[in-house]
């Protein structure tokens, strides 16, 4: 497989830069939907200190992938009523907003509580501002609110993919699996 995108499908490196994200947001939001029931202790701490970890891991991801994206070319859209076309580049940009802007709440919720920020206990990360409680509160209310709405735009997004995949049986999700065998456009059949 190419590394870089063609008109018919994403590049290895576009598709393997989307799934790794997606296992990364994933993962993490499960691990910060357990973590807030945990009762304190060092657990909890090593917990959180994993799930900030994953979080600047996403948002270093995503600095990554607008790079590439900015290098590669983007595949031709599949054939699908303009609406169908507009709310698909419009999730995909309120995607990467929100892949943005949840690590960064994550990271001025940290800094302005006044906790250090360590990746993976490898080297640390400045603080966003002093510390502050009323920003604090703001940056970690705020963090939460758009996780879940982050999971009604992924929800979105999944169901738009699997629609195209079932319904309308065209590319549109089997051009970003790596490995996969694009279909006719034609007949609908495997090519």
């Amino acid at each position: 497989m190419a590394l870089k995108s063609s008109d018919t499908r994403w590049g290895s490196i576009a598709q393997w830069l989307h799934w790794l994200m997606a296992l990364a947001i994933i993962g993490n939001g499960i691990l910060g939907l357990i973590m807030v029931d945990m009762s304190r202790g060092m657990t909890k701490l090593n917990v959180f200190a994993i799930h900030k970890s994953i979080g600047l891991t996403v948002l270093a991801l995503l600095i990554l992938r607008v790079c590439w994206r900015m290098l590669d070319r983007k595949p031709r859209d599949e054939p699908m009523p303009r609406w169908q076309r507009l709310a698909a580049h419009a999730t995909h940009a309120v995607l990467y907003l929100f892949m943005l802007a949840i690590p960064l709440s994550g990271w001025t919720y940290n800094s302005a509580h006044g906790n250090p920020l360590q990746w993976f206990k490898l080297f640390n990360l400045p603080a966003l501002m002093e510390r502050n409680d009323a920003i604090s509160d703001l940056a970690r209310d705020t963090h939460e609110v758009l996780f879940w709405i982050l999971l009604l735009i992924l929800v979105a997004h999944v169901g738009g993919a699997l629609v195209h995949h079932v319904f309308t049986r065209d590319n549109t999700l089997l051009r970003m699996l790596p490995f996969a065998r694009l279909r006719s456009r034609n007949s609908g059949d495997q090519s």
